[in-house]
Formats: C-alpha cells, structure tokens, sequence
C-alpha cells in the first residue's frame, strides 16, 4: 500500500468562529469548510504545505453512520483505494464503509483499526 499523505482529524464537540481564529492565530489557514446541521460540521486548514482537520462528533457519526466517539483521526491519501482497505481489512480492521464518492471526487474506505483508530483511505481523482 502506497500512503502519499496523512492528516490528522481532530473530533471535536464544535468548530466555531474562536476555534477557526485560535488556528488562524497560531499559523493556520482554514481552505475547506463544510456545514451540519447549520454550523461547521467539518474544516481543512493548512500551513505550509501541511494540513489538519477539524470535525464534529455529531457529523463524523452522520458521515459514517456509526456511534463512534473517536478522539481523532487519520485521513490518509492513497494510490489505490482498494489496495489499501484490503490491506486494512486483511491486517484486522472493521470496515465502516466499504466505498463511497465525495462531493469533492475522492473515492473513500473508512476502517477501525484493531486498537478502535478510525483511519479513512482516500484516492484522489488525479488533476
């Protein structure tokens, strides 16, 4: 399995205006936000070439149609979507969702590892 790039996705009870400013203080530059239930359900930041994830708890149960409460996660970019969830799966994960499209193009697996980690696998439509 080829992994390009990992992001951190941090869980957490609300994204609100003091949180974005907090990262925008410390460096951040918010690139992607997308609503739930009429806040910020979700937002991608970035800092030189790195970038972080903030979501809701109440939308990453609503994206993956799980009772989760993860503290965190990671997002991972991938050559081969397939390759890589079986690899999971193979290595002892429980997958979440098997395969979906995003609004944004990417082709998604989401998986707990064994220890209870939830990782998503990405592969990007190439630009």
């Amino acid at each position: 399995m080829n992994v390009r790039k990992a992001t951190p996705l941090f869980v957490v009870d609300a994204i609100t205006p003091a949180t974005i400013a907090f990262w925008e203080k410390t460096g951040w530059k918010k690139q992607v936000e997308v609503p739930h239930e009429g806040a910020a359900g979700f937002v991608l930041l970035e800092s030189g070439g790195r970038e972080l994830m903030l979501q809701t708890r109440a939308s990453v149960k609503a994206d993956l149609g799980a009772d989760l409460d993860p503290p965190c996660a990671l997002y991972c970019d991938v050559g081969s979507l397939a390759e890589a969830r079986d690899a999971a799966e193979r290595a002892g994960a429980r997958v979440l969702i098997r395969e979906r499209e995003t609004f944004y193009g990417a082709k998604e697996s989401w998986v707990l590892d064994p220890a209870g980690s939830l990782v998503g696998y990405a592969e990007l439509k190439p630009k």
